[in-house]
């Protein structure tokens, strides 16, 4: 199973803003800036809707590859969005941690892995388990 590492979120009296270049990227074929660094951005108050229940947690392992998220990426966790079927969340299961995709059935829950190298994992009613919060951003490296 994929192991994460969690931090808390520490929201900061002092923001430091980064540069925002207020003109789309183009994805496509290169087209002239139309724009400057008009202002700047607050990543914390871009990505988190509730700091005091945001946390981060660095991803270690493969299995949600296939989802985009890699080994090293960042997820923000946001533990008040109240989760549901199709959700990338973070799972406590029998003592472990795991990032997995949340898939409800009529015969049960099931944590699905996005990478067909490993098994889909169904959460037994002996289980001790607890949905820890849904993954609200993925931040990589690149």
């Amino acid at each position: 199973m994929d192991e994460i590492k969690i931090s808390p979120v520490q929201p900061e009296e002092k923001t430091s803003g980064l540069q925002f270049f207020e003109s789309r990227v183009q994805a496509g074929f290169p087209s002239p800036a139309q724009g400057e660094y008009a202002d700047t951005i607050d990543l914390n108050r871009a990505l988190i809707t509730n700091p005091a229940a945001t946390f981060c947690a660095r991803v270690i392992g493969d299995s949600m590859v296939d989802a985009g998220i890699n080994e090293g990426d960042l997820l923000i966790i946001d533990r008040s969005l109240t989760p549901h079927d199709g959700n990338i969340a973070v799972c406590f299961i029998d003592g472990d941690f795991t990032v997995k995709r949340l898939s409800v059935r009529d015969d049960g829950v099931y944590l699905t892995p996005a990478n067909a190298s490993f098994p889909e994992l169904k959460v037994g009613e002996d289980s001790n388990f607890q949905i820890w919060g849904v993954v609200s951003h993925i931040i990589k490296r690149v």
